[in-house]
């Protein structure tokens, strides 16, 4: 097991069957392959994909089935074969959050991160109708 950081304050251990390998990496973050996801009941539905070898660095994600119902990324043969999805019950889908300046928040629908749930590799891809979605689709303000 290997103990990761949240803060000086918050050791976490993690157990290897709990880390997510992205042997692609993230775009503009390639090199790191390893991640946790980490959630509060407070931030529900958004989580931190955090870097395992990095605690100060993480991505707000959220599932889109949680800010945009009808989302319906369509996977190429090839990434399903290279993730071993079987079937789409199989893939964890999530998104990544940016957070404005100004306060307001999207979500980006073209380059989701999709995992097989059963072994935890994933990969952020491109999907086929990739034309159908926005790269900053906007999140509603909170209440």
């Amino acid at each position: 097991m290997k103990t990761a950081e949240l803060n000086e304050l918050t050791p976490l251990t993690i157990k290897t069957e709990n880390v997510i390998h992205l042997p692609g990496g993230l775009l503009g973050f390639e090199r790191i392959k390893k991640y946790i996801l980490l959630s509060t009941p407070e931030e529900a539905p958004f989580l931190w994909l955090q870097m395992l070898d990095d605690p100060n660095l993480a991505f707000l994600v959220v599932s889109p089935c949680a800010v945009a119902a009808d989302y319906q990324p369509e996977i190429s043969d090839e990434d399903t074969d290279y993730l071993g999805l079987q079937s789409p019950k199989d893939a964890l889908v999530f998104n990544i959050v940016t957070l404005h300046p100004d306060g307001h928040a999207t979500v980006n629908l073209k380059g989701p991160i999709v995992l097989n749930r059963f072994t935890l590799i994933g990969k952020q891809l491109v999907p086929k109708n990739v034309a159908d979605y926005s790269l900053s689709y906007p999140l509603p303000a909170a209440n």
